[in-house]
């Protein structure tokens, strides 16, 4: 795994706002939205679950590893994944910045990681 994930008993359209106060909440602001359904519909005229991509960015989180590490922009934003799942509720999935930030080879940014985790995973948790 390399996420953390919640099942809803929800429909698409009210956890997604749900998500992004959640996210609000622990201070990520959503710097992207990617409509997956639409894009694959657009571009290859494929039709798809409802599946939404959220870059998810903490400003003060993002500077203090950005000044640890310029090229951890590779990695952000983090992304956190609404979908509606095959009960008919809805998925939520946050990246595990942890396992993420183990590319990067350095052990001095773990605490970071833990950090950026425990904010992620209280969001899941209150949505």
């Amino acid at each position: 795994m390399y996420g953390f994930s919640k099942n809803l008993d929800a429909s698409f359209e009210d956890v997604l706002p749900r998500v992004k106060d959640a996210l609000k909440d622990q201070g990520f602001g959503v710097l992207t939205e990617i409509d997956v359904k639409d894009t694959l519909r657009k571009k290859l005229d494929v039709e798809f679950r409802k599946y939404i991509i959220l870059g998810a960015c903490n400003p003060p989180l993002a500077n203090r590893a950005l000044s640890e590490e310029l090229e951890i922009g590779l990695l952000l934003p983090c992304n956190v994944i609404v979908y509606e799942n095959e009960a008919g509720g809805s998925t939520v999935s946050v990246i595990d910045a942890e396992k993420m930030l183990t590319v990067v080879g350095r052990d001095d940014l773990k605490g970071f990681a833990a950090e950026v985790n425990d904010k992620l995973k209280k969001a899941l948790e209150s949505v």
